[in-house]
This record gives structure tokens, C-alpha cells and sequence, in this order.
């Protein structure tokens, strides 16, 4: 009777066994859909100054119906508001009103394209840099004043207890495409090295529902630099987690399950159709992060217009300028300009690889350079008129199985100017280093590896495809400018893996400029510095294509506003 009993048990433990192995089978054989969090689990805080981030609890994923604020480097705040608001701040000076009631103003900044919401920046007041934890600030109007309350006005005052943390910036899940084929994540804070990437093994894949934290995990594709390649959620896992709720996009270390910090949204691709190419897909296009380059923008457009770019995407890295209205006239005269706001700091990488996956279809050659940075052949200057196959001819010669053009840069300098020469770069300054320096390169997207690693100065190419470069050609690169201008390199490097000219590291670089120290002081001579050899090549050809002589001998270029 004893034996029966026991092999009773014996079969129900069995039986126990293979259901729980059946169900985990099942579950592996998509993604991976956990229940919802336990909402009594405390939120572990992210701090400022720490140089380890405690991880959130998966449903601590801001929803899509509330402002948040993430905390920049130099103390800058990037409040983002819900989507579709910013008609109730159109018409008000805008401040931030941070723990303690102080304040700081607040400027509109751009709306994100990936979630439509609008962004404002503000200062964070100094007193408050030592006080834990970093609140998000409330958005006020300046016709408000923090003590109004006492007046009879019903705003009240700063509420730290419903005040959520602000997100920290140093480790952040901050944008998400969708292509036909994978969804492309860009991170900040996991690969922290140039040229040091976590193992594609170790990062997971974390879609969530923002209504009740549920999420299914993948193991990603792709890991590298601040770029993660994952698969697309199955349609029954999307739909599951859709249901009731935005999906957020997130990524996890395969060894601490909880995700990172996220402001990226998951959406389907609208037309997931693979190997198809636009049929007006244009030859050649120019991608380039901006701030602060309305005043030498038209001249950097009409330019290379003129020998062949069709398309330029301008990435805005917060510019506080007239880009805008400088876009907008470039249109109104034809040209073919957009601004893709990416107010993110420090992710030139990154910038240039969502420009390269997005515009795969659009583009067959993409010119990675700077509004700065001018592609030139001294054979053009025996023409009289600029022709749009110049471009054209430099890529259609070359073999099939080269997948970008590299392209060496003269760096020039002040030229003897102290003020921005008003007719532009390319007729102030004339006066240059002996040696090239650097390159920068034209990259056939359809060659560009997976991954989307690249340097700034070139990028990683699948198997079979080769770099050339191309001796004939050459970038004037109108690097040290005068020094109202190049003063505004310190306030921060675009590029990742580039340490910022105020930081006392990486001395003997040539991302530094020699002679230079480490605070935004002009040395002694600037105007004449990096001056070795003359050379009005550029300048003397564009006079002819573009210039009208005045009575004074000066040229009217036909990129100066009237």
C-alpha cells in the first residue's frame, strides 16, 4: 500500500514537471511576456553624481500623458512635454520652477520626431546641485511667480512629493527607428569606450506596456557604440502588450534583468516591404549635425547644390539660432534642406548612423561633413560655371565594389580676420596648414555594415566592399575661424568618444587644436595662427561661379541675405 502511495506521487511530480518544461517551451519560442510588476516594489533611485545607476522596476516607465525632465551634462535640464501640448505654452515666456520653489527661464527647444513632444530647456539653479534627489521642475508661465499662490492665485507651489526624479542623461534608452526589417535602439551609458562594445549576447531586447509593466525580452541582433539592432516584437506579443497601453522600447544587460531608463515608443513599421529602392531615389544627399550654423549655412548649401548634392539633412543638436527661418528660405528658393531636431549631446555617432538607416531608401551616396567642411577638385576651377555631374562624375567612375570615397582636408585658420568675413568662409579665409589633416568621406549606404559603427570621419563597410581614396579631391576645411566663432567649440565636442577641449585628457589628439588650452581664452595671435600657405583656389573659383563685382572690388556672393 505504501509502495502505491509513493509511486502516486512520484507520477504527480512527473506530470508537474512536464507541464512547467512545456510551458517554459512555449514561452522561449517568441519572446519572452512577464507579468506585470509588483506595484509595492520601491523605485531605486538614479543620482546625479553616482557613477553607478541603480536599475528601475520595469513599470517605472514614464506614460505618455505627462511632462519629464532629463537631467543634460553642464547642468541643462530637457523637459519634455506630452504630445500634441505645446499649443497651451505657444503664447508665454516659459520658466522652471525646481524643489524649493527656485527658478530659472525656459526656452522652447524643438519637438522630438520619433514622439511628437515638445521640448523646453532650463538651467539648473546652482543651490540646487547638492541637493538629492534631482526633482523634475513644473513648467510655469513667467505671468506666475513662484509666491503667487499667497496672492489669491491657484497655482500652487512645488510639490516635491509628486515630483517624480528626473531621468539621468548617463544612462538612457533615447531614441527608436523601426525598419522593415529590425528596430534600430540608440542608448546611452552601455558601451562607454570607443571601440570597447558590450558582447551582443549580454544585451536584451525589452518591449513594455507603460499601463501594467508587462514585457516581452528578445536577445538583441546587433550591439555597438550607442547603436542596438533588435528584432521586431511578434505580432501576438505586440498585440498583447498594445492592448490597453503605449509600448515603450528599452534594453536590459542579460545578467540584471530590469531595463534602462526609456523615452523611446515602439511602433510598427508602416510599409515593412524589404529590398525595394524609392525610383526617384537621389545620387548623392549631405548629412551633418548642426548647432548654432544659420550664418553659414546658405553658403555651405548653394555650394554644394551647385556641383551636386541633392538632398542635405541637417541634424539639430539644439541650435538657439535662426535655422528655422534659414531652412525655410532655402526651400522657398528650391533647394532641398530638412531639419531633423536631435537635441541629444554628444552622439554625433549616433546621429550619423539613424541618418544613414533612415535614408537608405532616400539616398544612394550620403557626404558625412561639416557646414564648415567644403568638397573641392582644383580641375573644377577651369570651369566657368558650376555643374551638378561634378559630384556625380567622382562616384560613377569608381569600381562597384568600392563602398566609400575618403576624402583628405586642408585645415585653414583666421587668415588674419577678427570678425566673420560677412561675404563667407570660402573668401575670408585663405590662409592654411601645409600638411592635410584628417579626411571625411562619402559613404554608399547600401555598403554600410549593420552595425552603423562609424568614426564621424568614415564608417564600418559590410564584406566585399572597400574604401578608396581619392588624391584629386579635397575638403577645405574652414576649421579655426575667427575667435568670437571657434570660442564656441568649448561649450561641448559632438562626437561620443571625443573628450571636450576643457577636459585635461587625450592632450596630444588631433581633435585638439595645437597650441590651445583648456578654457575658452583667445591665445596670444590667434588671427594669424595656422597660417603656412595661401591658397585662393576655392576662393577665386567660387567668385566666378557665384560672385558680382562691385565698384570697391568687393564680390556680392550670392549667398549674402539682401
Amino acid at each position: 500500500m505504501v509502495k502505491i502511495k509513493n509511486l502516486s506521487i512520484i507520477l504527480s511530480i512527473l506530470s508537474l514537471f512536464c507541464f512547467l518544461f512545456s510551458y517554459y517551451i512555449l514561452l522561449s519560442s517568441t519572446g519572452t511576456i512577464k507579468p506585470a510588476i509588483n506595484q509595492s516594489r520601491q523605485h531605486k533611485s538614479i543620482h546625479a553624481v553616482q557613477e553607478s545607476h541603480p536599475p528601475i522596476d520595469r513599470h517605472h516607465i514614464i506614460t505618455s500623458h505627462q511632462p519629464y525632465a532629463i537631467l543634460l551634462p553642464d547642468w541643462e535640464v530637457l523637459i519634455l512635454l506630452p504630445p500634441h501640448a505645446f499649443s497651451a505654452y505657444a503664447h508665454s515666456k516659459m520658466m522652471c520652477q525646481f524643489q524649493n520653489n527656485a527658478i530659472s527661464a525656459a526656452f522652447f527647444s524643438g519637438i522630438i520626431p520619433s514622439s511628437g513632444r515638445t521640448s523646453f530647456r532650463c538651467i539648473l539653479p546652482k543651490p540646487l546641485h547638492r541637493i538629492r534627489p534631482f526633482l523634475s521642475p513644473r513648467l510655469i508661465s513667467t505671468s506666475i511667480t513662484p509666491d503667487s499662490s499667497s496672492n489669491g492665485s491657484e497655482e500652487p507651489q512645488f510639490d516635491s512629493y509628486s515630483a517624480p526624479e528626473m531621468m539621468r542623461w548617463t544612462r538612457l534608452v533615447y531614441d527608436a527607428v523601426a525598419t522593415p526589417e529590425d528596430v534600430i535602439i540608440f542608448a546611452k551609458g552601455l558601451n562607454k569606450r570607443s571601440g570597447t562594445n558590450l558582447p551582443v549576447s549580454d544585451v536584451e531586447c525589452v518591449y513594455l506596456s507603460v499601463a501594467d509593466g508587462r514585457a516581452a525580452t528578445y536577445a538583441a541582433i546587433n550591439a555597438a557604440q550607442e547603436v542596438f539592432r533588435c528584432p521586431h516584437p511578434t505580432s501576438k506579443d505586440f498585440n498583447f502588450l498594445n492592448s490597453s497601453s503605449v509600448v515603450r522600447v528599452s534594453l536590459a544587460i542579460a545578467t540584471n534583468e530590469t531595463p534602462i531608463p526609456t523615452l523611446a515608443t515602439y511602433s510598427p513599421p508602416c510599409a515593412p516591404v524589404k529590398n525595394t529602392k524609392m525610383t526617384n531615389q537621389s545620387l548623392i544627399c549631405a548629412c551633418t549635425m548642426v548647432f548654432n550654423v544659420a550664418k553659414f549655412l546658405r553658403e555651405w548649401v548653394i555650394y554644394h547644390a551647385s556641383i551636386g548634392v541633392e538632398k542635405f539633412f541637417l541634424y539639430d543638436n539644439g541650435s538657439e539660432d535662426e535655422l528655422g527661418p534659414t531652412v525655410s528660405q532655402l526651400l522657398g528658393e528650391g533647394y532641398d534642406v530638412s531639419s531633423y531636431y536631435w537635441p541629444w549631446p554628444k552622439t554625433q555617432e549616433a546621429g550619423f548612423s539613424h541618418c544613414a538607416a533612415v535614408n537608405e531608401q532616400t539616398c544612394q551616396w550620403m557626404a558625412f561633413i561639416d557646414v564648415d567642411e567644403f568638397v573641392f577638385s582644383p580641375a573644377w576651377a577651369a570651369s566657368h560655371q558650376p555643374n551638378r555631374s561634378m559630384l556625380a562624375s567622382l562616384v560613377e567612375l569608381i569600381g562597384r565594389k568600392v563602398g566609400q570615397i575618403m576624402i583628405d582636408c586642408n585645415e585653414f585658420g583666421p587668415s588674419g580676420h577678427r570678425t566673420h568675413p560677412k561675404n563667407g568662409v570660402t573668401q575670408g579665409y585663405t590662409c592654411r596648414r601645409k600638411s592635410k589633416e584628417r579626411h571625411k568621406s562619402i559613404v554608399q549606404l547600401g555598403s554600410v555594415d549593420p552595425s552603423l559603427v562609424n568614426s564621424v570621419h568614415h564608417f564600418k563597410l559590410k564584406d566585399g566592399f572597400e574604401t578608396k581614396r581619392l588624391p584629386s579631391v579635397q575638403i577645405n576645411h574652414y576649421k579655426y575661424q575667427v575667435w568670437e566663432e571657434f570660442r564656441m567649440k568649448f561649450r561641448r565636442r559632438v562626437s561620443t568618444y571625443v573628450v571636450d577641449w576643457k577636459d585635461k585628457l587625450n592632450l596630444n589628439s588631433k581633435d585638439r587644436a595645437p597650441g590651445l588650452g583648456f578654457e575658452p581664452v583667445e591665445p596670444d595671435g590667434w588671427a594669424y595662427k595656422f597660417c603656412e600657405e595661401n591658397d585662393t583656389l576655392l576662393r577665386d573659383m567660387t567668385r566666378q561661379w557665384f560672385g558680382t563685382e562691385e565698384s570697391d572690388r568687393r564680390f556680392k556672393m550670392k549667398w549674402e541675405r539682401t
